[in-house]
């Protein structure tokens, strides 16, 4: 699967909403002590909130991502997750990762811009734009990084089928 994105995602309304949640003080952010690995500097904290997982279900604001949920028309969620990532000195790339050992669909939706980005295997720096949305292979090496700034990074990854 070749990566696609598209900017102005959303309506301004879904948009907006969406946004003003997720920045605002309307959700809880939970605390992670690492990105990817507990073995590098640059994988330090970031905050998570999961929307939905397979597992554990729906969170009480899963009604928020429903405008993505309607648009990327999923057979079967796997996993929802909102990232806020601090704003740092510097920007730190995170080790690079897979989502999961078998084959899924990845879309990861950027909520706010700033000079953060998400790197794909092939290279190629997806910078963090408000409303873009990216369409890729999760079952592929990528990575995020963190931003520099006044405010954070914040985005929602869903891996899907």
């Amino acid at each position: 699967m070749k990566h696609k994105i598209i900017d102005n995602f959303l309506s301004k309304y879904d948009y907006n909403n969406i946004k003003e949640t997720l920045m605002g003080n309307q959700i809880n952010w939970f605390y992670q002590k690492n990105v990817v690995s507990s073995n590098s500097l640059k994988d330090k904290y970031y905050f998570t909130h999961m929307f939905f997982d397979t597992i554990v279900g729906e969170s009480n604001n899963y009604s928020i991502i429903q405008p993505l949920i309607l648009l990327i028309k999923p057979k079967l969620l796997i996993r929802v997750k909102g990232n806020f990532y601090p704003n740092t000195d510097k920007i730190f790339e995170h080790t690079q990762h897979v989502d999961y050992n078998f084959k899924n669909k990845g879309f990861i939706y950027y909520v706010n811009t700033n000079n953060g980005f998400t790197k794909l295997n092939d290279g190629t720096k997806v910078q963090s734009i408000a409303n873009r949305a990216l369409f890729f292979d999760p079952s592929l090496k990528h990575n995020s990084s963190t931003c520099t700034g006044d405010e954070p990074r914040i985005n929602i990854n869903i891996n899907y089928l």
